[in-house]
């Protein structure tokens, strides 16, 4: 039978790289529609739209970073704690990519959309996209962080 922390482990991995891409998926998305709707008025700043909606593919890099970090210190010998130690990050990290690129696709698509309004925002939306996007830095350097509670 397997190992109670090595099955801990082996979801918070699922968790880490599932919710943050599903996370940077939607956020894209958001965005996208957006671009699409600007075209209509604006086609000439689909480079611009193009940028902006394609930021919250980062939060599903981050999980992706999280998730090859972890992967090569998975082990079926695991200790309970240890396996809560990525069950944990691989939350931490999942969550909040999950939300910051949900959010921030919101964000990017307001700015799209003004910008299809004839609204010189680009800059100003690059400034407020990176405000939700902080956060799932924080995350990454967390689970960076307890990388080294699998030592002890």
């Amino acid at each position: 039978m397997e190992n109670m922390g090595h099955i801990l482990a082996l979801v918070g991995m699922g968790l880490m790289i599932g919710l943050s891409a599903s996370g940077s998926a939607i956020g894209l998305s958001i965005g996208g529609c957006a671009v699409l709707g600007m075209l209509k008025k604006k086609p000439e700043a689909f480079g611009n739209g193009l940028v902006l909606s394609g930021l919250p593919a980062t939060q599903g890099l981050y999980g992706f970073v999280a998730f090859i970090m972890y992967n090569g210190k998975i082990s079926s010998s695991f200790t309970v704690f240890q396996g809560s130690v990525v069950f944990g990050a691989g939350l931490a990290v999942g969550l909040a990519c999950l939300v910051s690129a949900i959010e921030q696709g919101k964000v990017c698509a307001n700015g799209i959309a003004a910008i299809g309004s004839g609204h010189n925002v680009f800059g100003n939306t690059m400034i407020l996209a990176a405000f939700p996007e902080f956060y799932a830095i924080l995350s990454l350097i967390s689970a960076i962080l307890m990388q080294g509670l699998l030592e002890a």
